[in-house]
């Protein structure tokens, strides 16, 4: 008998899987449990057409990314920070604040959490902060902090 699997099931498959059980594992098991339905034409069709919009989503995506990439990379970031006698800052810029003034200044809205900093800056200086966009597809962004 074939099903398609609508869950992930240990030993068996993944979810959108169609594989061969057998009858009374697939009629007393799976399918009463709602984690199969039987394999059909129009079922087939399904898998077949959700498969495609999928792959067709990860695409646009990653074109997205990477254009994106290539927007960032001439993109400087400038954050004024006031600082002590030594140079060093009061408190620390961080992913946020960097979100914050790109958003601000050229109207490119990301997520903190896709920059990638190590630690928070400091201190006055140019920085090259790493965005994750995508799966394999990341971008730099220039951080300038300088005086108030």
């Amino acid at each position: 008998m074939k099903v398609i699997l609508l869950a992930d099931v240990k030993g068996q498959g993944k979810k959108n899987d169609v594989i061969e059980v057998s009858d009374g594992y697939g009629k007393n098991f799976l399918i009463p449990r709602k984690l199969a339905k039987p394999a059909d034409a129009q079922s087939l069709n399904d898998v077949k057409v959700k498969e495609a919009a999928r792959l067709y989503r990860i695409e646009t995506e990653k074109k997205e990314a990477l254009a994106l990439a290539e927007t960032l990379k001439g993109i400087l970031v400038k954050i004024p920070a006031s600082s002590g006698a030594d140079g060093r800052l009061y408190g620390s810029v961080t992913t946020k604040d960097i979100v914050e003034k790109l958003q601000a200044d050229h109207k490119i809205v990301l997520d903190k959490r896709k920059l990638v900093l190590s630690d928070p800056i400091k201190a006055y200086g140019k920085y090259e902060v790493e965005v994750k966009l995508y799966t394999e597809v990341s971008g730099k962004i220039n951080v300038l902090v300088c005086e108030k």
